[in-house]
């Protein structure tokens, strides 16, 4: 991912917190003839499996990206956090010199590593559980694996795969306008609040939050 220096960011327990508020992703390998194969997804971040944790989640049996990926090679799990479209107009140099163009703000996290399959039913329960629990929490009356029937769940399992990708490198991208100057960062955070379109409030008070990069 081409990161200039003024969107970097690098703080390890950032980049897990934008995992785990993101969660759903596109799952990148590579096949044994060299094509690319990507699900998207919902994975979880297990911070307890190495020095940057691990990604965890499940694809359906029938989807032949964990028959055909070369585990020899790195995976790449890409999470795209909030976005929004930036209009030159609410810049204030586009009334003093014109000379501004549009561009889109985002936030956008990348981890790769090694990743293994796996169908073991004990296994694969933990994972549904682990994973369910994570996304339940917030529902008013939480749903659980076991309120569902057990042969009914265990014929559910047989119809996926696990997965594990052991984080070796992961960078973050948050592009919020640090390298422009105050009054066009306030004038693009203002508009996006007038604005009121799909991410534009989050993206308004990320850019509050980023730090304006300075030369």
């Amino acid at each position: 991912m081409y990161i200039p220096e003024w969107y970097k960011e690098e703080r390890l327990e950032t980049l897990q917190q934008a995992i785990d508020r993101i969660a759903f992703g596109s799952l990148v390998t590579s096949g044994s003839q060299g094509n690319l194969m990507a699900s998207h997804i919902p994975m979880m971040l297990d911070r307890a499996k190495g020095q940057k944790g691990a990604l965890v989640g499940h694809i359906a049996r029938g989807n032949s990206q964990w028959r055909e990926t070369n585990i020899s090679g790195n995976a790449l799990a890409i999470f795209m956090g909030p976005d929004a479209y930036i209009s030159p107009s609410w810049y204030k140099t586009k009334d003093e010199t014109g000379e501004v163009v549009p561009t889109w703000n985002y936030i956008a996290v990348h981890a790769s590593g090694p990743i293994t399959f796996f169908d073991d039913a004990e296994r694969l329960i933990q994972l549904v559980t682990d994973l369910t629990t994570k996304f339940e929490h917030n529902s008013e009356t939480p749903w659980k694996v076991s309120d569902a029937p057990k042969n009914y769940i265990k014929k559910q399992l047989k119809g996926i795969i696990g997965f594990e990708m052991q984080i070796d490198r992961i960078e973050g991208k948050w592009k919020l306008g640090q390298n422009r100057g105050d009054a066009d960062r306030t004038g693009a955070i203002r508009g996006l609040q007038r604005r009121r379109l799909r991410n534009d409030f989050e993206i308004a008070k990320e850019m509050e939050r980023a730090k304006p990069w300075r030369r």
